[in-house]
């Protein structure tokens, strides 16, 4: 595949807000690795290679497991995941694919049990962030870092 567009220097005055507003919600409060969590799982939901690459290395950087970030594509079935990730992880889903059936009242229900008001959306602003990312990589073809290949 090969990159379509730069959207940094093609629009470089709303990418570089783009930029603050990641940041901002990047230091908002959620735990970080929470934030490397719904991020990948966005990413995965979106087909954005770009985002699920850079994002499974930021958050390995950061002390993620290999495990746990293989498993996060079938968090349902995984015992690894807590509660109040596991309920991130379901709002990321319905958050990310809101035009199929909005945010069901029972999903809200529950998410108030893990998360406070002022989280939730903290955490819904997180999602919408890279939803919008993944929107522009994909849409643009954004390629990931290739390492060489290895040797038969």
């Amino acid at each position: 595949m090969k990159p379509r567009l730069n959207f940094y220097t093609a629009a470089p005055e709303l990418t570089k807000l783009l930029v603050s507003l990641n940041t901002a919600i990047n230091e908002c409060g959620l735990e970080v690795g929470l934030l490397h969590l719904i991020k990948l799982r966005a990413s995965q939901i979106n087909g954005c290679s770009y985002c699920v690459d850079m994002h499974s290395r930021e958050a390995k950087h950061d002390g993620e497991t290999e495990q746990r970030l293989w498993l996060v594509a079938a968090w349902k079935e995984s015992p690894l995941f807590s509660e109040r990730e596991r309920m991130a992880f379901a709002w990321t889903e319905a958050v990310t694919n809101i035009a199929d059936a909005g945010v069901p009242g029972e999903l809200y229900a529950e998410a108030q049990k893990h998360f406070s008001g002022e989280e939730l959306v903290k955490l819904t602003m997180a999602v919408g962030m890279i939803n919008t990312w993944n929107r522009l990589c994909v849409t643009f073809h954004a390629v990931h870092p290739v390492a060489e290949a290895k040797a038969a």
